[in-house]
């Protein structure tokens, strides 16, 4: 059973919303529609909530983060935007529901990192040679103070993790303590630049449609119309 939002994060997860809402009406409006009316009633709908650990098929990552998929790759949140990943929210307040690794890999967190880690995947699982790197956000809260877990302190650099392991907390860090986002994790599946770094996630020309990587719908493009979860 998730435990319910505080009031203000809820309408700070509806201001969200709404403001999606209105620029994505012609891309995917419908599906829209059903994460804005769950912001108001996180308990109406367990049938959309992804349980961490979960393997969709023979995809090769596991879900991250117990949650509803509330905006994907390549949705818009206001013109010229467009989502370089996926955007998890648990139903909880912040620092409450954990994050877990999608999958192994070796785990860096930047100097200036206050709710971010990435971890570098050497081998591609969907095309063997290829080098990718999956970015974790947004696990802080609104001040910045972090939820990443006491084993991954700020400078930390290349420490192999398992998948399943604990990697922190969902959180509402936006980087202005005056404008939290609703309490979620953001995941991203990044391009290497071909010389053993990551790209800029906040581009989506460097980043990968997820959908295949964990086995649901989470291309915009593709899905219009539905909230993803496993067949």
């Amino acid at each position: 059973m998730f435990k319910k939002i505080a009031l203000p994060a809820i309408l700070v997860a509806i201001a969200v919303a709404g403001i999606y809402l209105y620029y994505s009406r012609g891309k995917s409006s419908a599906r829209t529609a059903q994460v804005y009316d769950w912001f108001h009633d996180t308990t109406s709908r367990s049938d959309l909530m992804m349980t961490a650990g979960t393997s969709c098929g023979d995809a090769p990552f596991i879900f991250p983060t117990d949650g509803l998929v509330g905006f994907i790759w390549d949705d818009s949140f206001r013109p010229g935007h467009r989502h370089s990943g996926i955007d998890i929210f648990a139903g909880t307040e912040a620092g409450i529901t954990p994050v877990i690794a999608a999958y192994s890999g070796y785990l860096t967190r930047q100097s200036d990192w206050k709710s971010s880690v990435i971890i570098r995947v050497p081998q591609d699982p969907l095309q063997l040679g290829r080098q990718i790197w999956l970015y974790y956000t947004h696990m802080a809260d609104a001040q910045g103070s972090s939820f990443i877990s006491s084993e991954f302190p700020v400078g930390t650099r290349e420490i192999f993790v398992e998948t399943g392991t604990v990697l922190g907390y969902q959180g509402n860090y936006s980087g202005d303590p005056n404008s939290p986002v609703g309490v979620h994790l953001h995941i991203s599946v990044v391009k290497d630049d071909g010389f053993g770094n990551f790209k800029n996630e906040l581009e989506i020309k460097n980043t990968y449609d997820p959908s295949p990587y964990f086995g649901l719908h989470l291309n915009a493009n593709v899905n219009r119309d539905t909230i993803p979860v496993c067949e």
